[in-house]
């Protein structure tokens, strides 16, 4: 397996290629704002992308996906959960001050406990709800694509609609902590991160941080 980390636009958002070098095979993990930058991307690994995988359905994680759906073809996975953000995406631009079309229809609801693969590599969906309320974690081969849920020293934002903090912190102690520590995680924003690092040194879920 191979992954490639491509940072793009405003947010600084981190779009994932997972390869399974065997068959050249991928997968598109939250194509973001800068779609250009992505396909040019795709194009130079010279691999035969099998489908969009959405952790979530924020602007900054969705932006790419009219222009690599029309490249690629492939379905487009999404939790049902996160289905009406992912609707109203040209909305969540305006309150930004950009602007967006909509997107295309989701391919293929994704569900708590399904396993998706991409070659002979397979990843487990876990639903982690609390950023938004489809928010989900795309797990296996000793790493996890978390999507805006965990990150290093810090968790995701509940301040939008459908976020709930206790909600995100429940979900990644169950859904996230209970995979060894080894597993790599990889995150929407920034620096991937482990299981370990943040069980021992995350302030969110050691306790030493309190709302209020």
């Amino acid at each position: 397996m191979r992954v490639v980390q491509i940072p793009n636009g405003q947010f600084v958002e981190n779009c994932y290629f997972v390869i399974d070098e065997a068959t050249a095979e991928c997968a598109i993990i939250d194509p973001g704002e800068e779609a250009g930058l992505i396909a040019h991307k795709l194009q130079a690994e010279g691999v035969r992308p099998v489908g969009i995988w959405l952790t979530h359905a924020h602007l900054d994680h969705v932006l790419g996906v009219p222009r690599l759906k029309a490249d690629t073809g492939v379905p487009v996975y999404l939790h049902p959960a996160d289905r009406t953000l992912y609707d109203h995406v040209p909305e969540q631009a305006f309150a930004f001050g950009m602007r967006a079309e909509p997107l295309p229809a989701p391919d293929c609801e994704l569900a708590h406990g399904d396993e998706l693969r991409i070659g002979g590599l397979a990843f487990r969906v876990r639903h982690v709800p609390g950023h938004s309320p489809g928010s989900v974690v795309f797990a296996g081969q000793g790493v996890a694509f978390g999507g805006d849920v965990l990150f290093q020293g810090s968790i995701g934002r509940t301040d939008l609609p459908g976020g709930d903090f206790d909600t995100l912190r429940n979900g990644i102690e169950r859904e996230l902590l209970t995979l060894p520590d080894s597993t790599i995680v990889y995150t929407g924003h920034g620096p991937e991160t482990t299981v370990g690092r943040e069980r021992r040194a995350n302030p969110f879920l050691t306790g030493a941080y309190r709302l209020g």
